[in-house]
């Protein structure tokens, strides 16, 4: 509901129908609906950064990660109801609470990148940071953008391409060796 109508035109009647409970129940497990918002929010962040983690895990190579990396977002853009809207196109972001986990996915994907870009190209922590800023705002925008427009491009085919990008950019500093 509060991915195809927004928070404030989904209606708590609605959500409680949708979800099979009553809006008692509803209310039993969360105060009001900015806390179930919140609750839904921490979760889909949650997803977003257990998947990059997951793909910076994934393979030793510098080149492999980045692919695995870019691979990550768009398996998280394209999965399973739209939840990646919450994290990317949230119409609460003014709200404080909701701000405060937008820019906990942003920042910690970009602390989690940012330690594979300072270990492999040897960078220092501030440049290694910036970099990874720009590649993480790079893999959301470029997988959001996909998905508006997958029909002109197969997503394994888009993944590649971005991912060929972004490592012939990054692969311009000289591994470090550890």
């Amino acid at each position: 509901m509060f991915v195809t109508q927004g928070y404030h035109s989904a209606a708590m009647d609605e959500i409680a129908e949708r979800a099979g409970v009553s809006k008692p129940v509803l209310y039993q497990h969360f105060p009001g609906k900015l806390e179930l918002y919140l609750a839904l929010l921490d979760e889909s962040v949650d997803t977003l950064l257990e998947t990059v983690r997951d793909a910076l895990r994934s393979n030793p190579d510098p080149k492999q990660r980045v692919a695995a990396t870019f691979g990550a977002y768009f398996e998280y853009v394209g999965g399973q109801g739209q939840a990646y809207r919450l994290v990317f196109e949230s119409d609460l972001s003014n709200e404080t609470a909701v701000r405060d986990r937008l820019d906990r996915a942003q920042r910690e994907c970009a602390a989690m990148v940012s330690q594979a870009v300072r270990e492999d190209a040897g960078l220092s922590d501030d440049e290694a940071h910036l970099l990874s800023v720009g590649l993480v705002g790079m893999a959301q925008v470029t997988a959001r953008y996909w998905l508006d427009t997958r029909d002109h491009i197969p997503r394994e085919a888009a993944e590649q391409l971005v991912a060929r990008l972004a490592w012939r950019g990054i692969s311009g500093w000289p591994r470090s060796e550890h």
